[in-house]
């Protein structure tokens, strides 16, 4: 497999096609009326707060991995990928800081709902479901415990929220007033059978995706497409099955194919001897984290692409 090239990219910055916006990772760029260049950096966020490190290589796994899942999940519903070169739409100048990191995709409304599948009970869901017995409003049995497999794959959706807020948790119903009931039903169905052939394919791996999240966006005539990043370590929780039965028996985190190791540092920091309170800026990663971290990211893309 291609190791990721070395020098790491925090931040793009082309000057041959329009900047569209900066997110946590992507830097998109308008390419006509109708199609964007998504240049995956290598910047990584954790409480909602953009780390001044980067994180060597993360762009082009990141790419690689939601590039492997649109393939595997052609037949569900129409992705966004045009394939169309990236490198084509740039100058030869520029093709250093896109080749490997970048998609160009169709240009499309995008759906104000992040679309959560959830097969496992961890992270927020476990926080809800403690407090009510219930995630987004789907009720769910007694006597779960955390990281448990939920009887069956549930759909608890998000509101977006504006960059360096938290996305808030709702309910289906109140996905059906901000899109209509049509649209909501087709979301969550189609997000479900997404979640569940990925699952399945990464069990095969050796790999659970606890959850995830998809986005969407309609085309000029109304057609829903899967769009943004898919199924990687930034918008999944992944862990690998070894060690789960003992995380699941003790009551604790499973190891993760995620940040979950620069989030356990930044909890554990202190700062002039108080916790980090988990606004910008950031303190800064040693590169002992910054490396291990880099070889998550590796290893979960080498395990299911194997």
């Amino acid at each position: 497999m291609t190791q990721p090239s070395s020098s790491a990219l925090h931040t793009s910055a082309l000057t041959s096609l329009p900047l569209l916006a900066r997110g946590k990772v992507r830097d998109n760029y308008a390419v006509g009326d109708d199609r964007i260049l998504m240049v995956a950096s290598d910047r990584l966020s954790a409480f909602d707060v953009i780390m001044g490190e980067p994180i060597p290589g993360k762009g082009e796994l990141l790419t690689k991995m939601a590039l492997f899942w649109f393939d595997k999940l052609q037949g569900i519903v129409p992705n966004h990928l045009t394939g169309d070169v990236p490198e084509s739409v740039v100058t030869p100048a520029e093709v250093p800081q896109v080749v490997g990191r970048s998609m160009l995709v169709k240009r499309l409304k995008p759906i104000p709902v992040e679309a959560v599948v959830r097969g496992y009970l961890a992270g927020s869901g476990w926080k809800e479901y403690q407090e009510s017995r219930s995630v987004c409003g789907v009720p769910l049995p007694e006597g779960l415990t955390n990281a448990a497999k939920l009887p069956h794959s549930i759909y608890t959706p998000a509101a977006k929220a504006a960059a360096g807020e938290h996305d808030e948790n709702i309910t289906f119903e109140q996905t059906v007033e901000i899109v209509g009931e049509d649209l909501a039903k087709r979301i969550r169905d189609v997000s479900i059978a997404l979640y569940e052939k990925a699952a399945a394919i990464a069990l095969t791996k050796g790999m659970i995706i606890a959850d995830t999240k998809f986005e969407f966006g309609l085309t000029p005539e109304g057609e829903l497409v899967l769009m943004d990043e898919v199924l990687t370590p930034d918008s999944s929780r992944y862990w690998p099955v070894e060690g789960y039965e003992d995380a699941l028996k003790n009551g604790t985190n499973p190891p993760s194919y995620d940040k979950q190791f620069v989030r356990d540092w930044l909890e554990a920091v202190r700062i002039n001897g108080k916790p980090w309170d988990k606004t910008a800026p950031a303190p800064r990663l040693p590169r002992e984290v910054v490396e291990k971290t880099a070889a998550k990211y590796r290893e979960a893309l080498e395990r299911l692409t194997a």
